[in-house]
């Protein structure tokens, strides 16, 4: 029969990926007798395999120490079924993770109005994941404006041509183009006073100013400026315009390898080997991200993603039925998803640096929470029962 591949979820490929390389680290590190922690050390990339260049940032080896000593690495008993809590058997597990570089061709236009407002337009999309909000930050951010005098304006095709909101690429696209927006109507607002023999910001080029509140200023002399306002009404102008394109780099050109975000997931599970019972008790998430626009929906965005990896790990499974081809659990009443008591304590911390492969520094961070989490659950549980899982979900049955 024609029978639907059910695979895609968030991160696709790489959460799937992962699970095999990082359940074969672990594996690898039991045989060899080393921490499974100390093996991925052993064997860390400092430049890109492929291209051999250094990555544009890569906070891996930091994200490993940093979740260690949060999570207590250090009280993990290296036998199998060695620690326990009452009936309860616990397990550590841990996985690398990361995501690949996506970065599309983005456009979009500035525009700053004789009341001091800006608005900033593309034909993006937010389906949840916050572009509305860091886009408004980084927009005023790059302007000097208050965030509530910027308006981010998306979802229509007669705006300037966006990229898609996918792959963890969009803040890295769409940023780029804001910044070069924001730069260019900077420079328009010099080249509107260029030749003023009154404005003490005649004949200067967008590198030799700053900006902040509602001001461009020489760097250096905040004395000699103008605002925004007061040009726009000294040239008889209601409003000024900038256009902005972003392209991806070249990493020969940089002699740099673009790098997507790179994390690790820290694990704690709890299992009842009379009842087969698996509980995820604690998880830690570090993730270098880049710059982070917002740590508040960069958060969002972990626990969202680990929540997801959790379902991947112990509920999800889609079954067919073998005489009709037909999805027999297509309802969330018998297609399992995590619930709020599913769910343990999270915590999530950011290291690492801003990207150089482009000028805001980002890099996605959508995707990157769910990565690893299917690994790191499965080597906690053989960590805690010394039953070694190679499928997902982890059910019951499979603990017997």
């Amino acid at each position: 029969m024609n029978v639907t591949w059910c695979n895609s979820m968030r991160a696709p490929g790489e959460a799937q990926g992962n699970f095999a390389l990082e359940s074969a680290m672990d594996e690898l590190a039991y045989e060899l007798g080393i921490d499974p922690l100390e093996l991925r050390l052993r064997n860390y990339a400092e430049s890109q395999p492929q291209l051999g260049l250094p990555w544009s940032s890569k906070a891996l080896r930091e994200c490993y120490e940093v979740g260690a000593e949060r999570f207590g690495w250090s009280r993990r008993l290296p036998e199998p079924r060695s620690m326990r809590d009452g009936d309860w058997l616990i397990g550590y597990g841990l996985a690398g993770v990361s995501f690949f570089w996506f970065q599309k061709p983005c456009e979009a236009t500035a525009t700053l109005r004789r009341d001091g407002t800006a608005l900033v337009r593309s034909a993006v999309t937010d389906i949840g994941t916050g572009t509305y909000t860091v886009m408004a930050q980084l927009s005023a951010e790059l302007l000097g404006l208050d965030l509530p005098r910027v308006t981010f304006e998306l979802g229509d095709t007669d705006l300037p041509p966006g990229a898609v909101e996918g792959g963890s690429g969009l803040t890295a696209s769409l940023g780029s183009a804001i910044h070069a927006a924001c730069r260019n109507l900077v420079q328009a607002f010099l080249d509107t006073v260029r030749d003023d023999p009154t404005s003490p910001l005649a004949g200067c080029a967008v590198d030799e100013v700053s900006i902040g509140r509602g001001r461009i200023h020489r760097t250096g002399s905040p004395e000699r400026g103008e605002a925004y306002t007061d040009i726009l009404v000294a040239h008889g102008l209601t409003e000024l315009s900038a256009h902005g394109a972003s392209t991806p780099a070249d990493s020969r050109e940089l002699s740099l390898a673009p790098a997507g975000p790179f994390g690790a997931k820290f694990v704690e599970v709890r299992v009842d080997p009379d009842l087969g019972l698996l509980r995820v008790a604690r998880v830690v998430s570090v993730i270098d991200a880049g710059r982070i626009l917002n740590e508040k929906t960069a958060t969002s965005q972990i626990i969202g993603g680990t929540v997801g990896g959790i379902g991947m790990a112990m509920f999800e499974e889609t079954v067919t039925d073998p005489g009709s081809g037909r999805i027999a659990n297509a309802t969330f009443g018998d297609y399992l998803i995590p619930v709020n008591a599913d769910i343990p304590d999270m915590q999530v911390s950011f290291v690492g640096r801003p990207d150089s492969f482009n000028p805001v520094g980002v890099k996605g961070v959508g995707e990157i929470g769910l990565v690893g989490m299917g690994a790191a659950i499965a080597n906690a549980v053989h960590h805690a029962t010394g039953r070694r899982i190679r499928s997902l979900p982890i059910t019951i049955d499979k603990l017997f």
